[in-house]
């Protein structure tokens, strides 16, 4: 082969590689921006607002008085018939919620279910607005440590607020009323604040992989130590294996705490401190609290129900979080009553209800 032969071919070698390199470029998908990510996921975003009354110490007496107060957290629309994920302690004892849209649209919700121990509840739109927008559940297993993420909330009710930062860590939630913690969290340095609990954690492709918990702080502000409950365990809690709402939020009793109350024995119970208004807590009789109390560096409602076990169940026990949740789901499936042991005043006896 002569030399302009071989140019000839090394030429329409250039050639041919251009238009390979050319063609794998024009097909491959250009990489979505953040602010492209965020407009395409905002409007799911949503801020949540309760009502629910609380005990307040300021009476002309030295009493206690009933107060209404307002709350606020964030929550994500998850599907077309206008469910809302947010956290649990956001709305687990609220008489009343609403949900309101970016473009100030609000509109009445219920609690449906909800995880405390988890920190995750599904709400229920009375109506779902024209032009609602709502988003998937990703993977959160799929997710990894150094990942780029976004937040999206109201931070001290700055609706609609996005902070960024990546997954710094994956985490085992602590054992609560007696049960292992569920799955894992997700550790974040993306800016966490009052009234992002219950808002979504983003990936980069627009899907929910996590739920807002709480933070660590020792200011009361962000401190790049924030925590979000994995999609998964969303998914698990909420639709998989539900559970009910019960509209009371309680204070597990332990050792020195249970003896000072007066359980019996060696038992451990569920201080009942408010029960919602219209909830299957106050439909099945419980009662909550009406003094505030001091019990070391604990603030309690006291006066309320002990409760001592669910279906036989004693509170506290090993994995007895997990073993009465199992017992609720099936309670429920099988359209039978649940049985509650209650403390009330020095006398033990039970509730039963669905």
């Amino acid at each position: 082969m002569n030399s302009a032969s071989k140019i000839g071919l090394m030429s329409r070698l250039v050639v041919l590689m251009v238009l390979v390199i050319g063609s794998i470029a024009e097909a491959a998908p250009a990489e979505t921006s953040l602010p492209q990510v965020f407009k395409q996921v905002s409007g799911a975003v949503v801020v949540v607002r309760t009502n629910e009354r609380v005990l307040s110490r300021q009476s002309g007496e030295g009493g206690a008085v009933s107060v209404a107060k307002a709350g606020i957290g964030s929550g994500v629309i998850i599907n077309a018939e206008g469910q809302v994920i947010t956290a649990a302690h956001v709305v687990q004892s609220a008489d009343a919620v609403a949900v309101e849209f970016v473009n100030g649209t609000v509109v009445r919700a219920r609690v449906v279910m909800s995880d405390p121990a988890a920190d995750v509840a599904l709400l229920q739109l009375d109506r779902v607005p024209p032009g609602a927008v709502y988003v998937n559940l990703g993977d959160s297993d799929a997710a990894q440590v150094g990942e780029q993420i976004f937040v999206v909330g109201a931070p001290f009710g700055a609706s609609h607020t996005l902070t960024v930062g990546h997954i710094s860590a994956r985490r085992r939630p602590k054992a609560s009323l007696g049960g292992a913690g569920f799955g894992e969290l997700l550790q974040t340095d993306a800016a966490i604040s009052q009234g992002n609990s219950g808002g979504p954690m983003f990936n980069m492709q627009g899907e929910v992989i996590g739920i807002v918990s709480h933070i660590l702080s020792h200011t009361g502000g962000s401190e790049g130590v924030g925590f979000v409950v994995t999609s998964k365990i969303a998914q698990r809690l909420l639709f998989d294996e539900p559970t009910m709402w019960s509209g009371l939020d309680g204070y597990l009793l332990t050792g020195p705490y249970a003896r000072a109350m007066n359980l019996p024995g060696e038992t451990s119970g569920l201080l009942v401190q408010r029960v919602a208004a219209g909830s299957p807590a106050e439909r099945i009789g419980l009662r909550g609290g009406y003094l505030p109390a001091e019990f070391g560096e604990e603030s309690l409602v006291v006066g309320g129900d002990i409760v001592l076990a669910v279906d036989g169940i004693p509170i506290g026990a090993a994995n007895s979080y997990e073993m009465i949740r199992q017992s609720i789901y099936q309670a429920r499936r099988d359209k039978r009553a649940v049985r509650i042991s209650v403390l009330r005043e020095g006398r033990e006896f039970e509730l039963s209800g669905s």
